[in-house]
């Protein structure tokens, strides 16, 4: 598929980040145009297209994807359905950006991928640490050899506020916040597979809430097949913001990113030294997901192939299902064992 017009996109989920993903779409990006927008809540897409104006709404998902108008979609729906989604979607010809997670089990994640290869469509999804511009500075400077070989890595998702624990899910901090630093701890050790994961998990913000199954604070060390050893760390509760970060240690060098404060502003005062942080992700990370959406509107009308692919979602879920099995069985777990 090879087009120069603006690309007709349907969005699926107008909630937090849908709404985003929507105001990208019409306000950031020539290149493509938000033609229509689906959520099975009454009223939530006609209320974000009256908002934005110039989409069509449905409240039925499978009428987006029948519109023979639209060319591709975004998918930015509970993490649950998106697997679903990506067959659908697939299945009706449209090219994909997914959100992350892809897929929570590795079933769902091969039927995803192998619908959109039968179909022929690109499937891009939401890595959008890879377009921060110090994570592929990065990148590109440890698969230069900037730093000699990776020895140790890590990176870390602290969130700004637990709000509701009631609403989360079973093993969410693995397979929807984690997932994130699995596939960036691959990314900043290019060519490298991990190939061992040993994860430690409890409710440390909410212990309350442990016998519900909530588990809102986690450690996993990962060890790759080029010796390369890891570790990945999450909280749902920093109280000073929106912390995430990475560091990797080479044969030759050091790189470490990102960067909690808002600018570069230090005050000093009769205080003591303070200053301002982010305070939640589309904030730190709006040009990423800029970015990432424009990549996926330039791949679809350029006929290339995407960036971060189903089979990266795939391999970071690998490792999210290792660590659960691990915390699970309270030991190492080798990463492809599991069958979950």
């Amino acid at each position: 598929m090879t087009t120069r017009h603006p690309l007709p996109v349907g969005l699926i989920g107008a909630g937090r980040m849908g709404s985003f993903h929507a105001e990208t779409l019409t306000r950031r990006l020539p290149g493509a145009r938000l033609a229509a927008i689906a959520d099975p809540a009454p009223g939530a897409a006609q209320a974000l297209a009256d908002r934005l104006g110039g989409a069509t709404a449905y409240t039925e998902i499978g009428e987006l994807l029948a519109d023979p108008g639209i060319e591709a979609v975004v998918i930015a729906t509970p993490a649950r359905s998106h697997a679903g989604l990506v067959e659908a979607a697939a299945r009706a010809g449209k090219a994909v950006y997914c959100e992350k997670p892809m897929a929570v089990t590795l079933d769902e994640a091969d039927r995803a991928i192998a619908a959109a290869a039968d179909a022929g469509v690109p499937l891009q999804v939401g890595f959008n640490r890879r377009y921060d511009t110090g994570f592929h500075a990065a990148h590109e400077k440890i698969r230069a050899g900037a730093i000699g070989t990776p020895q140790l890595l890590r990176s870390l998702t602290r969130d700004p506020q637990l709000a509701d624990p009631g609403r989360i899910p079973p093993w969410t901090i693995f397979l929807e916040t984690l997932i994130h630093d699995f596939d960036t701890l691959r990314f900043l050790n290019p060519g490298a597979t991990p190939v061992e994961v040993f994860a430690f998990a409890d409710a440390l913000v909410r212990p309350d809430f442990k016998d519900r199954g909530l588990l809102d604070t986690a450690v996993v060390t990962i060890r790759f097949d080029n010796g390369a050893l890891a570790t990945a760390e999450a909280n749902f509760q920093a109280v000073y913001g929106y912390d995430v970060r990475g560091e990797v240690f080479g044969s030759a060098g050091m790189l470490t990113l990102g960067d909690i404060r808002r600018s570069h502003l230090t005050a000093y005062g009769p205080d003591g030294i303070g200053a301002a942080c982010v305070t939640y992700d589309q904030e730190l990370f709006h040009d990423a997901y800029v970015a990432e959406l424009a990549d996926f509107t330039e791949c679809v009308r350029a006929g290339r192939a995407p960036s971060v692919t189903g089979q990266d979602a795939r391999a970071a879920l690998s490792v999210a299902l290792a660590a659960i099995q691990s915390v699970t069985a309270n030991g190492p777990v080798r990463v492809g064992d599991t069958v979950a």
